[in-house]
């Protein structure tokens, strides 16, 4: 009797839970590579506050660049406290989209522009909600032999998959 529900049970919690963090992207492995990054023209607006309401936030400005008739391109964030030692109330990041060079944005969105550079970069393909956690752990875990540690501002860009059942790639780059 034990063994038949201890089966049902894998078939009908334990897989199905594998599945999801498998095409989540939760298995995935995370490139770390030395590079040069491409330059980044984006609209932004500051967020302060748990990073983990970006996502919000990123909505927000996604709604402002649609009503602005400007097609949004890929979300890119911009990251400037280490959430591992600032209090939630105290996080900073810019949170905005790719856009093309010369569009003009309503307020209160800005633009900024991100030259090319060397950088250190972090690059897995996952789901928003796995990714960040993934690219920075495998950064630290890479770094910390060498006796260095993130630095920041890091630059995120979260580029979508091409169909539904495939996730987008996260890359996260540090400069080097």
């Amino acid at each position: 009797m034990i063994k038949k529900n201890w089966v049902g049970f894998v078939f009908a919690f334990l897989v199905p839970i594998l599945v999801v963090l498998f095409w989540w992207g939760a298995f995935n492995r995370t490139d770390i590579r030395e590079t040069r990054s491409e330059p980044v023209h984006y609209a932004y607006t500051d967020f302060f506050g748990d990073l983990g309401a970006i996502a919000d936030a990123q909505e927000k400005v996604r709604g402002m660049l649609v009503a602005a008739r400007i097609q949004p391109g890929s979300p890119v964030v911009v990251l400037y406290t280490d959430p591992r030692n600032t209090r939630k109330t105290e996080q900073h990041a810019r949170v905005g989209y790719e856009i093309p060079p010369g569009t003009a944005v309503p307020e209160p969105l800005r633009l900024d522009d991100i030259p090319a550079r060397n950088v250190l970069r972090a690059s897995v393909q996952a789901s928003m909600q796995l990714a960040p956690s993934k690219a920075y752990q495998a950064l630290f875990d890479y770094l910390r032999p060498q006796g260095r540690d993130i630095r920041l501002p890091t630059v995120e860009i979260y580029t979508a998959g091409h169909s539904v059942s495939q996730m987008g790639t996260l890359t996260v780059d540090m400069a080097d």
